[in-house]
């Protein structure tokens, strides 16, 4: 005879049995070099009806429900981990490849999709729009779990990049959708309608973003008068806050998850000391969104179903990852002067995640003809991106040079920022004069200013330039200025 018990204690014992064994297989797989998120995606499918589970699961509004609250949390979670230092680093290269830099990706994307997939401009446009974000599930995962600390300005772009680049993907899917679905007599009306829906999520976005922080780190400031709640408790307030603030965007028709992620910026640097004692039990709700969206994600896809398209699928993630993302970087982060090998670096990390699939459900959901192909090809692309750009991140960050040394391994500190160090303000005549460098045009110009000057973009920590036998390394850079300038001899330059 079936009890309630029974029906809720089979579920349970899976769920939890299958979690448990996707979090012990990933702490392996993570020395392995494999992302966590790649484990419980393949145990959603060895649980589905491909899989020994032989679960059959079709139910797409869960998936676009739990995917978009899990992305809200996940996002949350990065927004209060940012320092405004870093917002300011990044903020202007990140920006400008959330939006223009998803467009350039989408398009060239599609150029690969019509020919591969052999499909119409419209359907081909909406699988460039479909994969061509990066995810910030994946994204702040692998930083934090590839064991390399990448030098501000990279991480910094990087992370705001993955924060702010959904509105735009969004935007674009549901702009594609409504033409691939439109009639005939429709589909010749204008963009306008289209655009002020983008202007209308990226406005929304940012004024509850920012103003529904501030108001809550100020309210937290004015809580700490009174008690003084455990993190937990701290957590629970802030989960439940940044969720009600992405419910009410959304709602309003502006981008949730460009507002959750500013509004746990705001409120992680405005109360800094409030939100401290809750990133530990954040961190958690983090992981356990992560988890539980990419088992169902993992759940939904038939391994049958993409071996039909597997092979023109892994054609357009190529051309994503070699040509459209590579492009799309270096035309956007031209104007920044960013050095060549961080350009390449920030192109092959563009890690594509949930976000692609979560996008994938919704021509399912809209009735478009030929949804499964969409889908297929964001899980083809998804798994392609995390065995191949998640799994090479830490050799491809030392191969690049965009890595700096932990703060306890003096030994490499020593060869990275040399033996010797000044202050920011010493005039850089003075330093040429003593060390015998080559001579400085300007005569009362300060290291710190010639350095700027050399490097022609932002300075963050690890910078260098080379003066005659000299490496000059940024050591410490406050509120955008150099304050601490490293000095090492190059004993071959001397030779």
């Amino acid at each position: 005879m079936t009890t309630a018990f029974d029906l809720l204690t089979l579920p349970l014992l899976v769920a939890s049995g299958l979690v448990l064994f996707s979090l012990v297989a990933g702490l392996f797989s993570v020395r392995l070099g494999f992302s966590f998120l790649l484990v419980f995606l393949l145990a959603g499918m060895l649980l589905g009806e491909d899989g020994p589970g032989g679960v059959v699961f079709e139910d797409y509004r869960l998936v676009f429900w739990v995917g978009n609250v899990a992305l809200a949390v996940i996002l949350l979670d990065g927004g209060l981990r940012t320092r405004y230092a870093t917002f300011r680093t990044g903020l202007r290269p990140a920006l400008l490849l959330a939006t223009l830099g998803v467009v350039l990706s989408a398009a060239i994307t599609a150029v690969g999709a019509r020919w591969l997939l052999d499909l119409d401009w419209t359907r081909a446009l909406l699988v460039g729009a479909i994969v061509g974000s990066t995810d910030a599930a994946a994204v702040f995962s692998l930083l934090q779990t590839s064991g390399v600390r990448l030098n501000g300005r990279v991480a910094s772009t990087l992370e705001l990049e993955s924060g702010m680049n959904d509105p735009m993907a969004v935007f674009m899917t549901l702009t594609l959708i409504g033409l691939a679905t439109a009639s005939p007599s429709s589909s010749t009306q204008g963009w306008f309608e289209p655009l002020l829906a983008l202007v209308r999520q990226f406005g929304w976005g940012l004024v509850l973003g920012v103003g529904l922080g501030a108001l809550l780190a100020d309210g937290l400031r004015q809580l700490a008068r009174f008690t003084r709640p455990t993190g937990g408790v701290r957590a629970l307030l802030l989960l439940s806050a940044g969720l009600a603030v992405f419910a009410l965007t959304n709602w309003i028709g502006g981008s949730g998850f460009l507002a959750v992620y500013l509004f746990g910026l705001v409120v992680g640097n405005r109360a800094s000391g409030s939100v401290g004692p809750s990133l530990q039990a954040m961190d958690g709700y983090a992981w356990m969104a992560q988890a539980g969206m990419f088992l169902l994600l993992g759940l939904l896809v038939t391994p049958t179903e993409l071996l039909r398209t597997w092979l023109p699928a892994l054609g357009v993630a190529a051309v994503l990852m070699v040509v459209a993302r590579p492009v799309a970087v270096w035309l956007c982060l031209r104007p920044f002067h960013f050095p060549a090998r961080e350009n390449a670096f920030i192109a092959w990390v563009g890690l594509r995640g949930a976000v692609p699939i979560v996008l994938g459900v919704f021509p399912m959901m809209a009735g478009v003809e030929g949804a499964e192909t969409f889908l297929n090809v964001a899980y083809v692309v998804v798994l392609t991106s995390l065995l191949l750009q998640g799994t090479t991140l830490p050799w491809a960050a030392r191969r690049a040079g965009v890595t700096l040394p932990e703060r306890e391994d003096t030994r490499r500190a020593r060869r990275v920022f040399g033996d010797f160090e000044v202050h920011g303000e010493t005039p850089m005549a003075a330093l040429c004069a003593f060390y015998g460098w080559p001579a400085v045009d300007d005569e009362q110009q300060h290291v710190a200013d010639w350095v700027a000057q050399r490097l022609g973009t932002a300075p963050t920590e690890g910078d260098q330039v080379v003066w005659g036998p000299a490496v000059l390394s940024v050591r410490q850079v406050r509120q955008g200025r150099i304050e601490r300038v490293g000095i090492r001899i190059d004993d071959d330059a001397l030779g």
